[in-house]
């Protein structure tokens, strides 16, 4: 499996059989996405900044809500989520679990409020965890935390965190890192990983640099 990021919430995921890439953002966010290629993408939040379907070349399938989805034999349930607001008017978000045959991933997209224990059983069992930080409107820090220890992922990649040039004051991913209690690791382009990598008992936490965006 090889996953990369490209900012914000945007990754493409890649494995056998299967490319998917999610929240594809537009240039309202102050940076542009490389040209992207995939045979999926996913939406987690219908808004600008995540929903710029257009950017991605050969999509044969867009999931934008929850549901049970299959594809090239890999299962894809969008769990219902939420980005922010108060109980009974709170904005709807889509996170996303994909069962690949070398890993489950799950990205848990434009979440904002703490998943319910209902939710949290349905997120459950995830290898890889894409994991909002930067605060504001989205999970913070703090709150970042309490789900890796409710998921106990094997691995957890930060996301939507301040980044230069973006046009979004975001917190700096430092601040997850510092709550987490782990030292800063080295920055990697991709994540290249099996199934045999995902044994480790203890969470490890992988930062990766956003490839290809131009300003």
């Amino acid at each position: 499996m090889e996953i990369t990021w490209y900012g914000l919430a945007c990754f493409r995921v890649r494995s056998r059989g299967l490319s998917v890439v999610t929240d594809p953002f537009d240039n309202s966010v102050g940076v542009s996405l490389p040209r992207l290629r995939a045979d999926v993408v996913t939406i987690s939040h219908d808004v600008p900044g995540h929903n710029n379907i257009s950017a991605v070349r050969g999509n044969d399938h867009v999931f934008k809500g929850p549901g049970e989805y299959e594809v090239n034999s890999v299962f894809i349930t969008g769990v219902p989520t939420f980005h922010k607001g108060k109980a009974g008017e709170r904005e709807r978000n889509t996170s996303f679990v994909y069962m690949f045959n070398d890993g489950t991933v799950c990205h848990l997209g434009d979440m904002g409020i703490l998943p319910s224990r209902e939710q949290v059983e349905l997120l459950s069992g995830v290898d890889i965890l894409l994991l909002p930080v930067g605060g504001g409107d989205i999970l913070d820090a703090a709150k970042a935390v309490e789900i890796v220890t409710e998921l106990e992922p094997r691995v957890v990649i930060p996301m939507h965190y301040q980044q230069s040039a973006i046009a979004i004051t975001l917190d700096d991913v430092d601040k997850f890192l510092k709550e987490m209690g782990v030292p800063a690791p080295e920055v990697i382009p991709t994540l290249k990983i099996g199934k045999s990598d995902l044994a480790d008992e203890e969470t490890r936490v992988v930062l990766l640099a956003p490839q290809g965006v131009g300003e």
